[in-house]
């Protein structure tokens, strides 16, 4: 784990490819373009986020298929795929795909739960079976099982001309072991359970503990998803966290990366709605300054990757400046050298 003297396993960074309804196209590009600056920087991961009706990526799968023929190293990753909007055997075809598109590289990230404004939706998505849809963990459940070629159909072989499989094509050995599931204590229980890769955020709650402090809640997730995983010495988390180094900032992007910082406190300082939600505090500053908050950060320390979260709003030359302060201050004040994780 990521303490002074320890490097860090795996630097990555993660994004909403925010764009412009007037232009989308052009968002689109843009997240290709730091896509490709990223393996040029020797980023290890990148990873794009999901969002339904609102101005940013909303089929990231598509975007890494795009990304799988400009890069040839990165990984490329979900966080997440919210599988309350998705069919796990279309999904899994899809994944199947991208997967031999980038040669191994795809890991993906998902989360189960009632689609966010599903109300709102419900008519639209599920216009016959929205109150028969089953958004619990059998989701996942039956998106791995089709991703291992268990068996979907009862039938196997040549009708006329055509040919056709019992299991989904086309199959992509390894992806399965690759998927992330992301959550706070009971999930980070159940993927330890079911052998995933664990993904973490900047929200966690205070639902099971008696504590308010987000490191210590975090750190807390993190050990009992390490404690009921099968074999230890497989399991991983990543930790996603808004953190922008200003090393080589200017000053007004400094002022204003500040003032975006001091507008968000005020959710971190108590729990938030009924799911009492706590958030981390975003972390801004030199890289020498950040490393030795994220090594008295426990929730860091009990992480093996680190994806920083990009915030939403900000322009391209803003991730353009963070992207490469990443890379070239802080993972190297992290003890991170660019290609040493093989994973």
């Amino acid at each position: 784990m990521p303490r002074p003297g320890q490097p860090l396993r795996g630097l990555g960074f993660l994004t909403i490819g925010l764009f412009d309804p007037a232009d989308p196209a052009a968002g689109h590009e843009q997240t290709l373009r730091i896509i490709e600056r990223a393996e040029d920087l020797g980023f290890d991961s990148v990873w794009l986020r999901n969002r339904h009706l609102q101005y940013g990526i909303s089929s990231p799968l598509t975007v890494l298929a795009a990304a799988t023929q400009r890069t040839s190293r990165i990984r490329l990753g979900t966080a997440v795929i919210p599988l309350g909007l998705e069919n796990p055997f279309r999904l899994a075809e899809d994944l199947a795909t991208v997967d031999l598109l980038s040669g191994g590289r795809l890991h993906p990230g998902v989360s189960v739960g009632t689609p966010m404004r599903y109300d709102d939706i419900r008519t639209a998505l599920y216009p016959d079976t929205s109150d028969l849809e089953d958004f619990s963990k059998q989701r996942v459940l039956r998106l791995l099982r089709n991703l291992r070629g268990e068996p979907v159909s009862d039938f196997e072989g040549t009708v006329g001309i055509e040919d056709f499989s019992r299991v989904i094509q086309p199959q992509s050995p390894g992806l399965a072991d690759r998927l992330w599931y992301g959550g706070f204590l009971d999930s980070a229980i159940w993927a330890g359970e079911q052998g995933l890769n664990y993904l973490t955020s900047s929200v966690v709650t205070t639902q099971n503990t008696t504590s308010t402090d987000f490191a210590t809640i975090q750190a807390k997730h993190i050990d009992a998803y390490r404690s009921h995983h099968p074999d230890p010495t497989r399991a991983r988390v990543s930790q996603g966290l808004v953190v922008i180094p200003t090393d080589s900032a200017s000053p007004e992007q400094i002022r204003r990366y500040t003032d975006y910082a001091k507008s968000r406190l005020a959710r971190t300082t108590s729990p938030q709605g009924p799911r009492e939600l706590v958030f981390s505090p975003d972390l801004v500053g030199p890289s020498d300054e950040l490393a030795e908050r994220l090594y008295a950060h426990a929730g860091f320390r009990g992480a093996d990757d680190i994806a920083v979260a990009l915030p939403f709003t900000f322009a391209p030359e803003d991730y353009d400046q963070i992207i490469g302060d990443l890379a070239e201050r802080l993972g190297p004040a992290l003890g991170w050298r660019p290609g040493t994780d093989d994973s």
